[in-house]
């Protein structure tokens, strides 16, 4: 069944030494008073409830799964998750980066990230379900009325109700301007909503007593397409006038999904018949607010895929060095045993760094960027904001693609270090691949992600953004060019840079002959500007792990050598990525259709 332990050290080098938060918050009123204690106790804490609540629910929970009642259209969970998220609940941890306005706890999101890498390699399918609460709440609390806010939000952030979003129809998936649900007014100032909603995570359960909707619908005479689309609040159970909770309203789980993976989630389709909903923002400007959910889910999906690598390579190396089979090329390393333990071999170790280092390099990345978010909700400078908001819309697409598709590729290089036992599910292994495999799908594919990157952040804005991004870079390569130690980190990298920079200009000027080279490019581009980011993070880190390697602590040497493992096996992908994204459309838009 393996283990979870939180990589707590790793995460306070990234935190404490590579971004140095505690004096990053001091520049954010709000957080002006976290220090390096409060930051590690969270952490420790978190690491407690996450590997001895969480993770043990998480195999039993998949071979379990979720059950429906036709007749009640009720959902119950896996045995043990309604009472571990009471523990949830009950810690406060549902409210620890909320508004202390609506009853949170009010520390960083920085903070907050890291204890959901956490909660997703402890439990990925449990911790969907507060996840998208969290989702919610922001929503609601950028784009919601004061009546909304007062009503919702401390349910929200209490844990006591929990919520979802609902755009996909059987008929439409990412074209969300194809949607048919139909919003009607009424005289009361609410509107009746009827519809079909498919994919809809945490959609109904038994976990809350409450659980409310984010709806998508359109209203009488609305526009065609995508300026056309409303969004409403559709709660379960409506509220009393009291805070608690009234009538049933008829928005109901018609079925959930068999699927390959997730099975602890609910995957629901949800049947609206007339149900009850309030309009969040505007008429016909839903698609905008729901935006703010998306984006908050497509950074949750990276931070899955992270949790899911980093708990699949810790139990392959526990693997790795207690299972015995052949003797190293070299000779024997355990004389004393009938054959060696299998990391002696190159290989194993191959397939463990890349673990190692996806993790290390996704934590990293991750953490940054969430720092840039705390810098752009609490900045008081308004300019530093906007740089904040800026580089995150540019990094969000990231996030969301390259860690899963890592995540892919290093949770099947972790059930390939158990050999016949990796697709055994009593190991547990194959279920992290089950579960990595559906996160390069939801929340935006990854060619939607690699096209929003490509095509609205990059050549949207004639580069801009990437440029302010690659300034950073090239200082960080100008400031450190000459020390002799850093060369082997810093000469990748600017190369990198200088090759992104060529590669973005050059795909700039054929889309103004062909759309389609962006859509031809796009995949292989977003990985070399993925490995760009990683280069980046892995530069800083190992010039730390180099002025600190010989204080006689072995974490900077595993770190120095995973950096170097980065260079020389993972970023030179970069190489044939470019060229698949220079060989242009041609190749794949001259066969006919019917000719496939």
């Amino acid at each position: 069944m393996g283990q979870y332990v939180a990589p707590i050290r790793d995460m306070q080098f990234v935190l404490h030494e590579l971004l140095k938060v505690e004096d990053e918050l001091k520049a954010l009123p709000k957080h002006a008073e976290i220090d390096a204690d409060i930051i590690n106790q969270v952490l420790e804490e978190g690491g407690k409830f996450t590997s001895e609540v969480l993770f043990p629910l998480n195999h039993s929970g998949d071979r379990e799964g979720c059950k429906h009642d036709a007749a009640t259209s009720t959902v119950t969970t896996p045995k043990g998750f309604k009472e571990a998220y009471k523990q949830y609940v009950e810690g406060g941890w549902a409210a620890l980066a909320c508004d202390p306005e609506y009853g949170g706890q009010g520390l960083p999101v920085v903070m907050n990230n890291s204890f959901y890498e956490m909660l997703n390699s402890a439990n990925q399918a449990w911790t969907m379900y507060p996840g998208l609460s969290h989702g919610a709440y922001e929503c609601l609390k950028e784009h919601g009325t004061d009546e909304q806010k007062k009503v919702y939000l401390p349910k929200l952030v209490s844990g006591e109700w929990t919520g979802t979003m609902c755009l996909t129809e059987p008929h439409c998936g990412t074209d969300l301007g194809m949607l048919r649900s139909k919003a009607v007014p009424q005289a009361d100032g609410s509107w009746l909503i009827t519809g079909n909603k498919i994919f809809i995570s945490a959609g109904e359960h038994d976990m809350a007593e409450n659980i409310l909707h984010l709806v998508l619908a359109r209203v009488p005479d609305a526009p065609e397409g995508s300026k056309g689309i409303s969004l409403f609040l559709v709660p379960k159970y409506l509220p009393t006038a009291d805070g608690g909770i009234g009538e049933r309203n008829p928005i109901f789980c018609g079925a959930i999904e068999e699927k390959m993976g997730i099975h602890g989630n609910s995957t629901c389709q949800m049947n609206l018949d007339g149900a009850k909903g309030w309009i969040i923002g505007q008429p016909n400007k839903g698609l905008n607010a729901m935006f703010v959910f998306m984006n908050a889910a497509r950074l949750g999906v990276g931070m899955q895929s992270l949790g899911l690598t980093e708990v699949a390579y810790q139990n392959a190396l526990i693997y790795a060095k207690d299972r015995i089979q052949m003797r190293s090329l070299t000779g024997p390393k355990a004389p004393d045993k009938p054959a060696d333990p299998i990391i002696v071999h190159p290989d194993v170790r191959r397939m463990l760094l890349t673990g190692k280092a996806y993790a290390e390099g996704a934590r990293a990345f991750t953490s940054y960027v969430a720092l840039q978010i705390d810098r752009e909700l609490n900045h008081p400078d308004e300019d530093v904001r906007k740089e904040a908001a800026d580089e995150v819309a540019l990094l969000t697409p990231i996030i969301k693609a390259f860690i899963t598709d890592n995540a892919w590729i290093a949770t099947s290089e972790a059930m390939q270090v158990y050999g016949g036992h990796g697709y055994i599910s009593e190991w547990g292994m194959e279920q992290y691949v089950r579960d990595a495999r559906i996160n390069l799908i939801y929340e935006g594919t990854n060619t939607v992600q690699s096209l929003d990157l490509l095509g609205r952040k990059i050549l949207g804005d004639n580069g801009a953004k990437l440029r302010k991004f690659g300034e950073k870079i090239k200082s960080y390569v100008e400031e450190n060019g000459l020390d002799e130690k850093m060369s082997e980190f810093i000469t990748p990298l600017g190369e990198l840079g200088d090759k992104v920079t060529k590669l973005t200009m050059e795909i700039g000027m054929k889309a103004f002959q062909n759309a389609d080279e962006v859509g031809a490019a796009a995949v292989p581009y977003l990985r070399v500007v993925g490995h760009l980011v990683y280069s980046y993070f892995f530069a800083r880190m190992a010039q730390i792990a180099l002025e600190k390697e010989d204080s006689g602590d072995t974490f900077y040497k595993s770190k120095l050598a995973t950096a170097r493992f980065y260079f020389a096996r993972l970023q030179p992908e970069t190489a044939t990525l470019i060229r698949q994204a220079r060989s242009g459309s041609a190749n794949l838009m001259a066969l006919d259709a019917d000719l496939f």
